[in-house]
């Protein structure tokens, strides 16, 4: 089978292209992406590290910390390189518990988005995304929130986070989508609905949590097998999976760990052959 095109342009009007490795800024924070985290040089010299490696696709939220990773981000990078696109979500909130709040209400989002670009130092976010569907309002009402932030040049570009495929579908009759972000990894497919979606319409669908292989990497499991065949390891190879899908896909794993960023990144290069993808099986035998 063809190697895959390792970029992505978002469809929408105007929209970037993007390398199709991005980083996930959640693990910039400290544990439970709950406040700073122990060396903050270090996480600033590790997201200095991920564009030095070509990614220039970034997704953070703040939710993170919360509002750690958005000001690392801004710490590390701003000015901000050409070519780089920031992705960030509103729409969770984190009291002192810890817990994620959903908070949907147009009027949270809107200050959301303002605290975002001033968290960035921009004066307008790449992509701006719903974190995920607030079920006390109006779906409708979210949405149009974000359809607004767009048409008063606040935002360039409106995602979704944690939605189904009928509420993608009632986004659209709103305003252009440029993006989803669902959980999906080899071992938890539960939407691919939802991909599949994304790949009929040439949305980006970004899935979160790519690396969630448990004990799918265990001696014996196809992943390793496949690995152990082309001198990989499991995560890459999981990570090359997702790449080999659609190509719609733009996986973000996130790490504190350059080596393990490298790692990950490097994934991109591993080409799967027909005879991989089949013993890897999964969602491509539906």
């Amino acid at each position: 089978m063809p190697a895959p095109s390792l970029e992505f342009r978002f469809a929408v009007s105007g929209g970037p292209t993007v390398n199709r490795m991005g980083f996930g800024a959640m693990r910039v924070c400290g544990p439970g992406a709950w406040g700073e985290c122990a060396n903050r040089e270090g996480a600033q010299a590790l997201l200095r590290r991920v564009v030095e490696l070509g990614v220039n696709f970034f997704d953070t939220a703040d939710a993170y910390g919360p509002e750690v990773s958005e000001t690392l981000i801004a710490a590390a990078l701003h000015p901000y390189p050409e070519g780089l696109v920031i992705a960030t979500k509103g729409g969770l909130v984190r009291p002192d518990d810890r817990s994620w709040q959903r908070d949907g209400r147009p009027a949270h989002l809107r200050e959301a988005c303002e605290a975002s670009l001033r968290r960035l130092r921009t004066e307008r976010i790449d992509l701006y995304q719903l974190h995920a569907p607030d079920e006390k309002v109006p779906f409708a009402d979210q949405v149009g929130a974000l359809a607004q932030l767009r048409e008063q040049g606040k935002i360039a570009m409106v995602g979704l986070s944690n939605v189904s495929v009928a509420q993608l579908r009632e986004a659209r009759a709103i305003v252009e989508i440029a993006s989803v972000q669902n959980r999906f990894n080899y071992s938890d497919q539960k939407h691919a609905d939802v991909l599949g979606e994304c790949d009929r319409l040439g949305i980006a669908f970004l899935p979160w949590y790519p690396l969630a292989t448990g004990d799918l990497t265990r001696e014996g499991s196809a992943l390793a097998s496949v690995a152990a065949q082309l001198d990989a390891t499991p995560g890459q190879v999981a990570l090359a999976w997702l790449l080999h899908l659609s190509p719609v896909v733009i996986p973000i794993p996130g790490t504190s760990k350059i080596e393990h960023l490298e790692e990950n990144v490097g994934a991109a290069q591993l080409e799967l052959g027909e005879q991989h993808m089949r013993e890897l099986g999964g969602l491509l035998e539906g």
